[in-house]
Order: structure tokens, then sequence, then C-alpha cells
């Protein structure tokens, strides 16, 4: 009798639907290909450069109006999904996102490949979070512990080994390919997803109250938001006309966006979300994460390409480590995640992300792979052990219904944090390496004993090439007091992370321990 009333009270949950699971990896697949799309470029921009016959103040905007029209589409397509449901959302987003790819490969100008880049990065946006509300939708809490680590890896593996799939294709073909490979894997998902997916059905009397307003505003307060923080350590901030321009566009849009956001009858993106505390905790932790996974993923190869002088190839091949640790790692900390405290979790990961920045303060010239080894392995495994309880806290214990909306904010957040870490690390860069080369100028004049025997010594050295033995000592040393200007600044950069993280750490207290949400893992 006990055992019988036992089954009653906690009847089994059914067994995974292998052609949902089919469905979710096709999903899983597209979201990589959107994330991995917005790093790809970065070590061909040169080669794209050549080839369109742009300007080096045109070639940046690859990138930049990919990023921006992304950060509009990831919390617009919450309320998409819910009007055409996820299956023609997941559908079209794919579809688009493979023939904006096409595009891209094809454009002879400059202004076409900025066109489809931010098309391509518009309609393929809506993948990414499509596929982290399904996955906190359509599977039980007991099966987690195999999704989460799964869109965890890909959310955090995309961006990383980007530069280094970029650097191959670019290396061994032409920068075409950074397209064409997504096209038979983007008709492949177009109807996979099509044929298999059928977690939910439409409502398309959402569309009749759609608040046109709430986008446009929005779309200025985001799109202006990612271009301050894209060109504004590159233009001196507010002294620059466009992104001072921008600037006032942006507050003036976010105030409106917010007034809508809480008065509209449907609203864009329902901030309600924000009234749970581990959702909103789990977004902080989410925009702290971004620093670290993008902020990370640029500087080490900035590193590596102005001091080491490394070609693309060979920054993608020493940073590779960091992704073959997240294989590792995912797995793992998937089973932890269903045993142990997430928050304890949380705690360890940006503790080892606080001890691989700290190791790196002591960057001097001669790092390469082996003295960056520890750092990037601290990285890759603190990257799963961060993302995949974040993503639980967040979302785990969201009502279904609020989970589509939801997740475009959550991921929204990571994206921000990864743009406003970019800006606040490029600025710091730039301004403590100004400030090291003043401190070094004042130290290195003609009554230095110290600076004068090492002109003398390279000059001597320069006497045996023949030429001007003077004038290139000089140069030497002027290149060599930058280099260790620049490398101060590093680590000053590295050392105001490691504190940044290890204030994270500390702060994982301060977040609930999660409980399933009732109702999670139901199908509608």
């Amino acid at each position: 009798m006990a055992a019988t009333a036992a089954s009653i009270a906690e009847p089994k949950e059914p067994p995974l639907d292998r052609r949902r699971m089919v469905a979710f990896l096709c999903m899983v697949f597209g979201m990589f290909m959107a994330i991995l799309d917005i790093q790809i470029v970065s070590a061909s921009l040169a080669e794209i450069q050549a080839g369109l016959s742009a300007s080096a103040d045109e070639i940046p905007w690859v990138q930049t109006s990919y990023l921006i029209a992304e950060v509009i589409m990831i919390p617009l397509s919450g309320f998409l999904s819910r009007v055409i449901s996820t299956r023609w959302m997941f559908s079209i987003a794919a579809c688009g996102f493979t023939l904006m790819s096409l595009m891209c490969a094809t454009s002879t100008s400059i202004n076409e490949m900025i066109l489809w880049r931010a098309l391509q990065g518009f309609i393929g946006g809506g993948m990414i979070p499509t596929v982290f509300a399904a996955a906190f939708t359509i599977f039980p809490p007991s099966k987690r512990s195999i999704v989460s680590p799964m869109i965890g890896l890909v959310a955090t593996l995309a961006p990383t080994i980007g530069p280094t799939v970029g650097g191959y294709l670019t290396d061994l073909f032409s920068w075409h390919w950074l397209f064409l490979i997504n096209i038979v894997p983007g008709i492949f998902v177009t109807i996979s997803t099509y044929l298999l997916v059928d977690f939910d059905k439409p409502n398309l009397d959402l569309f009749k109250h759609f608040d046109w307003f709430g986008l446009a505003f929005m779309a200025g307060f985001l799109g202006c938001l990612e271009y301050v923080l894209e060109e504004g350590p590159n233009h001196d901030w507010l002294a620059d006309e466009a992104v001072f321009a921008c600037a006032i566009i942006c507050v003036v849009s976010g105030a409106a966006f917010f007034w809508r956001a809480f008065t509209a009858r449907e609203p864009i993106v329902d901030l309600r979300a924000f009234s749970d505390r581990n959702f909103a905790g789990g977004c902080v932790f989410s925009f702290v994460m971004g620093i670290g996974l993008y902020g990370l993923t640029y500087l080490y190869p900035v590193y590596l390409g102005r001091v080491r002088g490394y070609s693309a190839l060979q920054i993608g091949e020493t940073m590779f480590v960091s992704g073959l640790c997240m294989f590792a790692a995912a797995p793992i900390v998937g089973r932890l995640s269903g045993k142990a405290d997430p928050r304890i979790m949380m705690a360890i990961g940006f503790a080892g992300f606080a001890a691989g920045t700290w190791i790196v303060t002591g960057l001097t010239k001669d790092w390469d792979f082996w003295e960056l080894l520890l750092p990037q392995v601290l990285r890759g495994c603190s990257l799963m052990l961060c993302m995949i309880p974040i993503n639980n806290i967040a979302l785990g214990t969201l009502a279904p219904t609020r989970l589509k909306n939801a997740s475009g904010l959550y991921n929204l957040t990571r994206n921000l944090g990864g743009a406003v870490g970019l800006a606040l690390i490029n600025t710091l860069l730039n301004d403590r390496w100004d400030l090291h080369l003043a401190r070094m100028h004042e130290r290195f004049t003609w009554t230095s004993a110290a600076v004068l025997e090492r002109l003398d010594m390279m000059r001597r050295q320069f006497e045996v090439l023949g030429g001007d033995a003077n004038g290139m000592a000089l140069k030497a040393m002027s290149n060599t007091v930058r280099t260790q200007a620049l490398l101060m600044s590093f680590s000053d950069v590295f050392l105001v992370l490691t504190l940044l993280f290890l204030a994270m750490a500390c702060a994982t207290p301060l977040i609930r321990r999660p409980r399933a949400a009732a109702g999670s893992g139901g199908g509608h």
C-alpha cells in the first residue's frame, strides 16, 4: 500500500521523445551557426577589405552591422515566436540566415556586404533565444543535466572558436567561404526544423496589438547603444559627432521604450520577468559572464597580434585550448548541475575566471602558447561552470508561458555584457597605455645612465648591419618603451577583470537556490 501511495504521489516522467530531441539538436546547430558568425569574420577583415576595396573606416562595419541588428532581434524574438509559433519562427530565421549568408558571399562592394550582414544578424538572431526557451519548455527538469550543457557549450564555444574557424577557411580557400560554409547546414536546419518541430501553436491574435512604436523605440535604444559601445572607444566617445548623436537617440529612445513596455497592451518585451529574483540575478551574472566570454576572446588575440606578431591562424591555434576545455568540462558540469548547489558551481566558476586573469597580470613580451595554457584552461572550464548553472537559475524556475519572452531578455544581457565589456576594456587599455607611456617618457631621458648605456649597446649592434645606427637604435628603443607600456596596460586590465570576477564569486550567496517551477517541461 505504501509503495502504491508513493507511486501515485510521484508519477514517473514520460520518456524522452526522440523526435523532439532530434528537432532540438537541429535547432541547437542553427544557434551555433548564428553565434559563430559573430566572430568568424574577425580574423579575416583584412582579406575582406582587400576583396571589396573597402577603406579602414568601413571594414569594421562588417562586424558592427551584424551585432547591432542581432541585438535588436534577440528580445523581439520572444514576441514573434508566441505569434507565429516556434516552428515557423525558427524555420524562417534559419532560411533567412542561410539566404543572407549566400548574399554576403556574393557581395561585390562594402555597402552590399554591410546590408546583407545586417539582415543576416537580424534574421539569424531569432534562433538564439528560441533555442533557450525550447530547452526549458519541452524537457522536464530531470533532463536538464543533458540539455543545459548542450546549449551552454554552444553559446560559449561558438564565439571562442569563431576566429580559429575563420582563419582556417580564409587561409585554405578565400573569405567567401566564411559565408558559403553556412549554406548546406542552413538548408538542412531549415527543412528539419520545419518537419520536426511541434512544440507549440501560433497565436495570431497577438499580432493585432503589435506595438510598432515599441519596436521603433527598442531599435533606436539597442541599435544606438551598440553603436556607441562599438565606436566610442575608437573615437574619443562623445567628442565624435556620430557617437554623440547616437548617445542622445539612445537615451531618448530608451526612455520611450521603457514607457511603452509598461503601458502598451501587448508590449514588444515584457519586463515583468525581472520581478523574479532569480531571473534578475541570473541576468546580472550572465552580463558579467558576457564580459568574460567576449572580453577575453578579444584580449588574448590583441596581445598575440600586437606584441607577439602572430598571424590569424597562429592566434586561432593558440586560442583553441579554451574550446577543448569547454568540450571536456561540459558533460562533467552537466552531471554536477543535477546534484550540486548551482551557487557553489558559479562561485567556483567565477573564482576560476579570477585565477586565470590574475595569472596573466604577470604578462611579458615573451609569453606564448605554454604560458597562456593554464589561463586558457581555467577560462574554458570556468565558462562551463558559470554558464550551465546561470541558465538553470535564470530560466529553470519560470513558468513555461513566460519563457519565450524571458529567454530573449536573458540572451540580450549576455550580448550587452560583451559589448559593454569590450568598450570598457578598449577604453581602459588605451587610457592606461597613454598613462604608462607618459610615465616611462619621464624616466627615459638623456640624463639617465641606464638609458644611455642601453642605446649605446643597441647602436653597436646596428653598426654591424650598416646604415643609420643611431636612428635605428632610437627607433628600437622607442618600440621597446611602447611595448612595455602596452604590456603594463594589459596587466592593469587583467587586474580589473580579476577584481570583477572575484566580486561576482562573492555575490553568489545573494541568489536563492532554485526549485523546479511547476509545470516546466510541458509540451505546449
